[in-house]
């Protein structure tokens, strides 16, 4: 382990994963976002079994996270675990719970910021963007056996973080309109001044030489400043992916982190050559253009010097991956994410044509909670 300013890099079992998904909580009456997470989290009867659930920056939303598994079925029997958890609390609360990267239609002026000193902390440095990060991404944690090796996929990462939002992508509506992007959750990232990718570094010893120089110059206190893309996650020994909209059903949740897991694995294994320097110069264009377009998008290869089409990367890159998806067993979960590329079929997609077929939002959000959370299959007539 290294120990650092940052406290010590816990060494992780290589590839074990971790799922975060931050929820909307929702009125059941005209499915408007609702202030009852404390409400809710203070409800909670639950022995944390499968993770934990706990409050976020504002009181219209939620966290839950998973334990660390080895395997993406082990993460997907954990969001299913609480999933069931929150199903029967909220049910009590009269309160509605669903995945999307932004509520449609709220306001954020009519947000409350939840009760504690470190939201507190942020809403005073923050202002107003604090509720205007009322929005909802997954983040995918990747154990790694070194520090050093956590530095290097960390850059590695950064390529694909295209790939991600475009997979994930669940947030076209902001404000009551359709904003035309496929994932407008992360202009609200976008905002902070510690956002965007990890710089070149050479190992761990590198960045703590720059995270000592963000600190010292007042940019930085904590690890948690860092609104990177992708980022070190020293106390947990994992990279943490952050670019991902929370999906509708946390099968594709699961699915996401298949994709992660494999990726990971083919880097760790393959150890591609970083052109992280280069990679920076157009990695805002790349992300940009993954958040407006989703699989429509070009994507800049500043190697190449040339742009590529976001779905002909994305069919190369699932070939790539599917013998270490094979070793990692989890190359079913990764057959949805396949079937999604050539006819665009994402939650973006989704999100639009219910709006279409109801005509008003409120209904989008209806239907987004009852996807989120299915009604429990009814046992058949021969079994009753």
């Amino acid at each position: 382990m290294s120990s650092t300013p940052l406290g010590e890099f816990t060494d992780s079992a290589a590839l074990t994963l971790g799922v975060e998904l931050e929820l909307q909580l929702v009125s059941r009456r005209d499915f408007d976002l609702t202030r009852g997470a404390t409400d809710l989290i203070g409800s909670l009867d639950y022995d944390g079994r499968y993770g934990e659930i706990k409050l976020e920056i504002t009181e219209s939303m939620i966290e839950i996270s998973t334990q660390p598994q080895a395997t993406v079925d082990g993460i997907a029997a954990d969001l299913g675990g609480l999933r069931e958890t929150l199903r029967h609390h909220s049910q009590r609360n009269n309160i509605g719970i669903c995945g999307g990267g932004t509520h449609p239609f709220h306001r954020w002026p009519e947000r409350r910021i939840c009760p504690g000193e470190r939201f507190d902390d942020l809403y005073q440095r923050y202002g107003y963007l604090a509720k205007q990060f009322t929005v909802f991404g997954q983040h995918i944690h990747v154990g790694c056996t070194s520090a050093d090796d956590a530095i290097w996929l960390t850059q590695a990462l950064g390529v694909y973080v295209p790939a991600f939002i475009a997979l994930s992508a669940s947030s076209p509506f902001v404000d009551g309109v359709d904003s035309f992007f496929q994932s407008a959750r992360l202009n609200a990232v976008s905002a902070f001044p510690l956002s965007g990718q990890c710089p070149p570094l050479a190992g761990w010893a590198d960045f703590v030489e720059h995270f000592s120089f963000l600190q010292a110059c007042g940019i930085a206190q904590s690890i948690k400043d860092l609104y990177w893309d992708v980022r070190p996650k020293p106390e947990f020994g994992t990279v943490e992916i952050r670019v991902c909209d929370t999906p509708l059903t946390i099968e594709q949740a699961a699915a996401l982190a298949a994709l992660a897991q494999s990726l990971a694995r083919w880097l760790l294994r393959t150890r591609p050559e970083l052109q992280t320097a280069k990679q920076l110069h157009v990695a805002r264009y790349n992300k940009f253009q993954a958040c407006r377009y989703g699989m429509a998008a070009m994507i800049s290869d500043p190697i190449a010097l040339a742009q590529q089409p976001m779905q002909e990367i994305l069919k190369a890159l699932f070939e790539t991956l599917a013998d270490d998806a094979r070793e990692l067993g989890c190359e079913h979960w990764l057959k949805a994410l396949r079937h999604g590329i050539a006819d665009e079929a994402g939650d973006a997609a989704w999100l639009r044509a219910k709006q279409q077929e109801h005509g008003n939002l409120n209904d989008v959000v209806r239907e987004a909670t009852e996807r989120l959370m299915p009604p429990p299959s009814k046992p058949s007539a021969e079994n009753s």
